[in-house]
């Protein structure tokens, strides 16, 4: 479980996000929506430990993401192109994640061919480095690098922003099943609300660094929110 506990950050005299107590279950698949600005970014790298909140605290699990580094065992997360090493091949770079995490070729590559429909052949077997590919293929490359640990928590920010619809489809087909296969909590934050709504069971809604409402029916949320955007 997420817990967190009147959560604050701010830059100066700006609030940029202001939350009161809430949880995320483990097992959920939480989408976070709302208009730039409104604190998604900021949310997901307080919870990853990449800020330092002004006042109150995130638990991952029980543990203080602060004060306690167990958590990141289990933990994957793709927020940007920042987050890859842009100058390996997509192959080297899935090799290196494999070293680190001590997983075996066999194990890598049978996972890799799982997702080639996803992945492509031009990110399967690309003769370019990671920066010298489009954003699109970058996204697909960190997207399923963070599959490779077989993490219990996956945060993706965005995740939909540059794939094409194809891509958008299957991405969606292959959150769901992870989460089914495997019980992981996956926390996704998006602009597009069909895809959302399609994968996720419980959606937040944040507006101006504040949660104004969570859901749990899905067909609700595609109505309330859809409403709301529109009024914006």
């Amino acid at each position: 479980m997420i817990s967190l506990q009147k959560l604050t950050k701010k830059y100066g005299q700006q609030t940029v996000l202001d939350l009161e107590d809430f949880q995320i279950a483990t097992g959920t698949v939480f989408g976070l929506v709302g208009n730039n600005g409104a604190g998604k970014t900021t949310f997901f790298r307080l919870l990853l430990d990449l800020l330092q909140p002004t006042a109150g605290s995130v638990n991952i699990e029980g543990m203080q993401v602060n004060k306690d580094e167990k958590w990141k065992k289990f933990t994957a997360a793709y927020l940007d192109n920042q987050s890859l090493i842009d100058f390996l091949h997509p192959s080297e770079y899935w090799d290196f994640l494999a070293q680190v995490n001590d997983i075996d070729q066999e194990t890598i590559q049978g996972l890799l061919e799982k997702y080639r429909p996803f992945l492509g052949e031009e990110n399967m077997h690309s003769s370019k480095l990671i920066r010298e590919l489009s954003s699109g293929n970058k996204q697909k490359i960190g997207i399923i690098g963070c599959l490779i640990r077989h993490p219990q928590l996956i945060i993706l920010d965005e995740p939909f922003n540059f794939l094409d619809p194809s891509s958008q489809v299957r991405l969606n087909k292959i959150l769901a099943e992870y989460n089914e296969t495997t019980g992981a909590t996956i926390l996704i934050s998006s602009h597009n609300l069909t895809h959302v709504t399609e994968v996720c069971t419980h959606i937040g809604l944040l507006e101006q660094g504040k949660l104004i409402n969570q859901y749990d029916n899905i067909q609700v949320a595609k109505e309330e929110i859809a409403a709301y955007f529109e009024v914006e």
